[in-house]
């Protein structure tokens, strides 16, 4: 994320805004979570503000600012979380199938639960 992220204000919409961030009690993880409150009606439009979502989240931690802001997530295992409103439609599936492998890759962790 650029510089003047901010840490509040959540929603998926707001592309360079950081969610929540907190530590996972049990694990010890760094937790960045994405606050999704969209329905899928259009599901190309609500995949690319995910994505795009998402793209500034692992900016945010890879250029270092997550730990600039946070100093005692340093050296955390880290996960990115999304909280959906509503459930994944069967065609946005194979999305979360190849974020999922994309950010382990990059050897973070990945998980997406709906209310």
């Amino acid at each position: 994320m650029a510089s003047s992220a901010r840490l509040s204000q959540m929603t998926v919409e707001k592309i360079e805004v950081v969610d929540f961030i907190g530590i996972d009690d049990p694990t010890g993880r760094a937790v960045l979570t994405i606050s999704d409150h969209l329905p899928w009606e259009d599901v190309k439009s609500h995949l690319f503000i995910l994505q795009e979502k998402l793209n500034a989240y692992l900016r945010f931690i890879e250029c270092g600012e997550m730990t600039a802001k946070r100093p005692e997530l340093a050296g955390r295992a880290i996960i990115i979380s999304v909280f959906l409103k509503f459930p994944i439609p069967n065609e946005a599936e194979w999305f979360f199938a190849k974020t999922l492998a994309a950010i382990e890759a990059a050897g973070f962790g990945f998980e997406v639960r709906s209310l």
